[in-house]
């Protein structure tokens, strides 16, 4: 008997829709997707897909599903990437050395983890929670060969019971910078000794009316230190400076798209923004929409500290709403995936679509104003065919199942996010069924 507390959202919470990811190595060796528990990686400098070690694969062999649950979360180090760290929602986050990409430490937590970021110097790891907590991992212990698990991470922060949907050193480390589903952006100053000092709040970047999806950094020098760029559920970019938490321009994106705003109406919303990436130099920002069949390309001049349009990328030759975006700050290519795990009526278990842009760089701005369209073929894109069959699974993917995907990919964030309001008898049994609470009577 179906019991009358659960509602058809807390049934089908197991099977709930995973955004597709992709993350790009800074010097362009690799690159990385994940999709539902899968993770996929391909050595662009010798053309090959890599053979993932996972830390708990006792008898040697390896698979891409080195999660037990969706992932969340994927992200090279910033500088050299020699580290690359992936997390989800099976509470596990796996720290992989890339030279040899052997996981060499799974450290657990306590709650679904949702973004993760790693500092400049690769010292630090951190990851965020489902419930707004912000914890640290020390990587100096654990750079060898020899995988170790059941680490556990040290909190350093909380939100206090908002998922933090975006997390982000800033480029020197100074600060770490968290972003909520309660519409907030935090600057905090992150600790000498983080595994035993406190941090210390150095701002709030406030002005955002929907949920911050996403956190980027652009910096020239005018600003060494950067300025925070960020993407939101109320369809803006928004250009902060971080230290002091000024609102320094905002571009209202979902309106320049092409969107109509709301007109108030129950269910209507404006088009989140779902990924951001910016180029080395920090004159171009690549945004991806929630309903968006393409990208939006931004001009930031960071002197004049202000963003406009400048092109929309529109892909018309089949249905793609990228749902993650990446770049290597040495190649001007963007990475694009739009894919979603669980896909109902298909007979893949999760799809991914991957596009690649050429031109990403401000000497090429010229060039994207004057092509329609600056997408490769992919028989152009590094890799090719193998690159392809590694990264979605697939050579070829129908058209009718790339619509099904697209469809799936325009709810898939807002879903993920917007909050859930239950009368107060669902919310003690909600309590009740939680995994933590029957742990901890066990």
């Amino acid at each position: 008997m179906e019991d009358p507390n659960i509602d058809d959202g807390d049934q089908n919470r197991e099977t709930e829709i995973a955004p597709a990811l992709i993350a790009v190595h800074p010097a362009h060796q690799s690159v990385a997707v994940a999709v539902g528990s899968d993770l996929r990686v391909f050595n662009l400098q010798e053309g090959c897909a890599v053979t993932l070690g996972d830390s708990d694969d006792l008898d040697g062999k390896s698979s891409t599903n080195v999660h037990k649950d969706s992932i969340r979360a994927i992200r090279y180090g910033a500088n050299n990437g020699t580290l690359f760290v992936s997390a989800g929602d099976d509470k596990l986050v796996k720290i992989w050395a890339t030279t040899t990409w052997r996981c060499i430490s799974t450290v657990v937590s306590e709650k679904k983890v949702s973004a993760v970021a790693i500092s400049s110097d690769g010292l630090f790891v951190c990851f965020a929670d489902k419930f707004g907590v912000v914890y640290v991992v020390d990587t100096q212990g654990i750079s060898g060969e020899q995988g170790s698990t059941n680490e556990k991470g040290i909190p350093i922060l909380s939100h206090y019971c908002s998922i933090i949907t975006s997390l982000e050193f800033s480029p020197d480390s100074r600060f770490i910078i968290s972003a909520d589903r309660d519409f907030k952006i935090r600057v905090s100053v992150f600790p000498k000794n983080p595994l035993h000092g406190a941090h210390e709040i150095q701002s709030f970047c406030l002005g955002h009316t929907e949920f911050v999806s996403c956190l980027a950094f652009v910096f020239g020098q005018d600003y060494p230190q950067g300025l925070l760029i960020s993407g939101s559920g109320d369809s803006t970019v928004r250009l902060w400076d971080f230290t002091c938490g000024a609102l320094l321009d905002t571009c209202a994106v979902g309106t320049e798209a092409g969107y109509l705003e709301t007109d108030g109406k129950e269910g209507e919303c404006r088009p989140a923004v779902t990924d951001l990436c910016a180029t080395k130099d920090g004159s171009l920002v690549a945004v991806a929409l929630q309903s968006l069949p393409g990208i939006m390309l931004l001009s930031c001049d960071i002197s004049a500290r202000t963003l406009s349009v400048l092109k929309v990328v529109s892909i018309s030759e089949d249905p793609f709403i990228p749902t993650s975006l990446g770049s290597g700050s040495l190649k001007q290519f963007l990475w694009m995936v739009m894919g979603v795990s669980s896909l109902q009526g298909s007979d893949l278990a999760s799809l991914a679509r991957v596009r690649v842009l050429s031109g990403f760089s401000k000497s090429n701005i010229a060039t994207l104003e004057e092509h329609k369209a600056s997408l490769l073929d992919d028989k152009d894109i590094p890799g090719r065919e193998l690159v392809l069959q590694k990264l979605q699974g697939t050579l070829s993917i129908e058209k009718e199942v790339l619509s099904s995907a697209a469809e799936a990919v325009k709810t898939a964030m807002r879903n993920l996010l917007i909050k859930k309001h239950y009368p107060v008898e669902k919310r003690e049994y909600r309590k009740r069924g939680r995994n933590d609470r029957k742990n901890k009577h066990r």
